[in-house]
């Protein structure tokens, strides 16, 4: 069975998260270690590593994963934040070292005024930056797709195997995440078998899937190729349950831990939108 989990707020305490997702029934976490939407950040203290790690025992959830700020552009040609998004990186990295997450999620950014061309290399020179400042963190920085909106790189998975191979020196600590609402609305159509085996022989082929650790499973609420990044719930997009049972049957990807980044709330029967979401990808392959 899949491990299956969502983004959870640290809000009151990292542990509240771990917390959380044991409550919805997740198998797994991710969370922010920091607010998304702020350069800076306060230290993690002693007790609240503690409190998170025991949060993790108490509860069984496993595999959490950090989402770094929406602010990094590790991509853009403006030097100065360039250098301002690679050392907040890095302060993602220390973070989620601290707290034992063997993971970051980020972004890779946007070329804005160049050309797409010159923000893959800039992504290059930015990893190969953060990991000599890092040099005895383990943690993996995870390159997500993109929608494919304005000018942000990384929504075909040729860029993503073009920034991969930009680092050499430090290959185990790079890898992917997939977010299945990206890519449906960049153009890789999970509705059908066909497009499934399709979308999964190019990500195989230009990635690797061996490199995918961690997986986002959202529906889309706009079309096919949009290039409009906006996560539905599960089974009520334009991507449908199938789409899921695929990624959730698949030989290789099925062993990858996947998190919802639907919205918080609950339907209109009370239900809380986690637990709905996480029903419904489980019951696509018959286990409730």
């Amino acid at each position: 069975m899949p491990k299956l989990g969502s983004h959870m707020s640290i809000a009151g305490g990292y542990y509240r998260a771990v917390e959380a997702a044991a409550k919805a029934g997740c198998d797994c976490v991710q969370l922010f270690t920091k607010n998304n939407n702020q350069w800076r950040a306060k230290p993690i203290t002693a007790a609240e590593i503690d409190a998170f790690q025991d949060a993790l025992q108490r509860t069984g959830v496993s595999d959490p994963l950090s989402h770094a700020s929406y602010l990094i552009n590790l991509a853009s040609p403006d030097l100065e934040l360039r250098k301002k998004s690679v050392d907040a990186m890095v302060v993602e990295l220390e973070r989620a070292a601290a707290l034992g997450i063997p993971h970051v999620v980020v972004h890779p950014g946007a070329f804005t005024t160049s050309s797409p061309e010159e923000g893959i290399a800039a992504i290059g020179v930015s990893l190969k930056e953060i990991f000599r400042q890092t040099p005895d963190i383990s943690t993996t920085v995870l390159l997500e797709n993109t929608a494919g909106q304005g000018s942000t790189l990384g929504w075909n998975f040729e860029q993503l195997g073009a920034m991969l191979s930009l680092v050499s020196a430090n290959r185990e600590r790079l890898g992917v995440c997939i977010d299945t609402c990206h890519a449906f609305a960049a153009g890789y159509d999970l509705t059908t078998d066909e497009g499934f085996l399709l979308t999964t022989s190019e990500l195989d082929r230009h990635v690797g899937l061996n490199r995918v650790k961690a997986i986002h499973l959202n529906d889309s609420k706009k079309g096919l190729d949009s290039r409009v990044d906006r996560h539905e719930h599960i089974g009520e997009g334009m991507i449908g349950i199938s789409a899921f049972r695929r990624f959730l049957a698949h030989p290789q990807l099925s062993n990858v831990p996947m998190y919802l980044e639907t919205e918080k709330g609950t339907d209109d029967q009370g239900n809380d939108w986690d637990v709905v979401n996480l029903e419904r990808l489980r019951a696509s392959i018959g286990v409730i």
